[in-house]
């Protein structure tokens, strides 16, 4: 099997926003009917799971297990005690057998703590219970850090670090977006687990102190608006509601930008507001009531490259390659797989990675040779960017070397959404090229 590579605010900015924005989005198709309608598959790994040791781009990790040692599901079995705290917790039972580099979703190998299952999946308890309604609102951001709970949306950062000393929230806004093509994890989820959302759901907008909370999903989605309204239907301040079927309308800023109709500078709080996903709350609702941590992932495998697209349910830390024969291996000898949806996830050329606790999505897609042109000028990347920055100057500036300039057109906002490649009607890559000056401009800095 072949898989090819897919091409594709500071002090002193200039021109850091179109000076004429566009519409800062677009409708993608979403072929999500590939896998919303079918039932999840759970699945479990042949012999050995990977488990990570990464967590928000921290990697200083202290193991707390030996080589050798028996875990169960639930066992805690490293600790980050960098700038952030993050535990991180065994995904089946059986015996850990060392720590192995291995390459990361991130397209960087990363050290990988091994265990090899016993197929029994024994669980315990990984820690005490609380009741939200009775925690204080320092109570259960520690819990929430001791729980390891981690955005599930994509990013994986450590969920409290939002919850942190902030102050004057107005909204609470929980995304069940789901804007990329394919992926359809989160709908699954929240289809499956209202309980566990709602008591998330409660209990962070009991840490945020939050006016209010809006759940926002999808207008394309009209029978799981109507279950999570029917959910909510008797909470004060907590309601539901349909967003456009744009991209990327899932993205923090522009669905803060829809809901709240201002913009910020760094972090929603600055306007009042908090974002999490709707996963998110799903797995800090387990923790709560459950006592347990990220152990499993639902994940999309979709794609017209893999032969029978659907959703699965896998432990942390399993192999890709055993995920995609169960989904019946791919459609053809050269493929590109993903790892994350088609627009902003990363192209990998194996598959020999493992789902971590921030994946949601598998792409496989055929291979589709196309002609690029010279670019004609037309300005639609820069009318479609939702950071509202101009990817045409920054790729001048990146050819030129310009890095001042690529600085002052505020470069490092991109988010890499890959929404200009995909606008761009002479087939360029685009959002290579942004990336290519974020990168310079990050080992300028070094």
């Amino acid at each position: 099997m072949q898989f090819t590579k897919l091409k594709g605010g500071t002090k002193g900015k200039v021109n850091a926003m179109s000076l004429f924005k566009g519409p800062m989005h677009q409708h993608i198709p979403g072929h999500k009917d590939l896998t919303e309608t079918k039932e999840v598959r759970v699945l479990k790994p042949q012999q050995w799971v990977y488990i990570p040791l990464y967590a928000g781009h921290s990697t200083d990790f202290e193991i707390l297990v030996h080589e050798g040692e028996h875990v169960y599901a639930g066992t805690k079995i490293a600790v980050c005690n960098d700038r952030i705290v993050v535990p991180i917790y065994a995904s089946v039972s059986g015996t850990v057998r060392g720590v192995q580099k291995l390459m990361h979703a991130t397209l960087k190998t990363q050290d990988h703590l091994i265990i090899e299952s016993d197929g029994k999946y024994e669980m315990r308890q990984a820690f005490a219970p609380l009741d939200y309604q009775r925690a204080g609102k320092e109570e259960l951001v520690e819990f929430m850090m001791n729980a390891g709970i981690v955005g599930c949306g994509g990013a994986g950062f450590p969920a409290y670090m939002k919850y942190k000393n902030v102050k004057d929230i107005k909204k609470l806004i929980i995304n069940a977006v789901e804007c990329e093509p394919y992926i359809t994890a989160d709908y699954k989820m929240v289809q499956s687990n209202l309980d566990l959302m709602v008591t998330g759901v409660l209990a962070m907008k009991k840490m945020a102190q939050a006016q209010s909370c809006v759940i926002a999903i999808k207008k394309t989605h009209p029978e799981l608006i109507k279950q999570v309204q029917e959910a909510v239907a008797n909470i004060a301040d907590v309601t539901v509601v349909s967003v456009p079927d744009v991209y990327p309308m899932g993205w923090e800023r522009t669905l803060v930008r829809h809901l709240m109709q201002a913009d910020y500078k760094r972090l929603p709080s600055e306007i009042g507001a908090i974002v999490n996903n709707a996963t998110t709350a799903i797995a800090f609702g387990n923790a709560l009531i459950n006592g347990m941590p990220i152990i499993e992932k639902t994940v999309t495998v979709s794609g017209d490259g893999i032969k029978e697209p659907c959703n699965v349910r896998v432990p942390v830390g399993m192999q890709v390659k055993e995920i995609t024969e169960a989904c019946g291996g791919y459609t053809d000898e050269e493929v590109k797989l993903i790892a994350g949806g088609p627009m902003m996830g990363k192209t990998i050329v194996n598959d020999q990675f493992v789902v971590d606790r921030a994946s949601d999505a598998l792409t496989v897609l055929k291979i589709v040779p196309y002609k690029d042109v010279a670019c004609l000028r037309c300005g639609q990347c820069s009318d479609h960017c939702p950071a509202g920055l101009q990817p045409v100057r920054i790729a001048q500036s990146l050819n030129a070397k310009d890095k001042a300039m690529m600085e002052r057109l505020s470069v490092m906002d991109c988010i890499e959404c890959g929404l200009c490649t995909y606008v761009c009607p002479s087939r360029l890559d685009v959002t290579e090229n942004v990336r290519k000056a974020k990168r310079q401009m990050q080992l300028a800095k070094k």
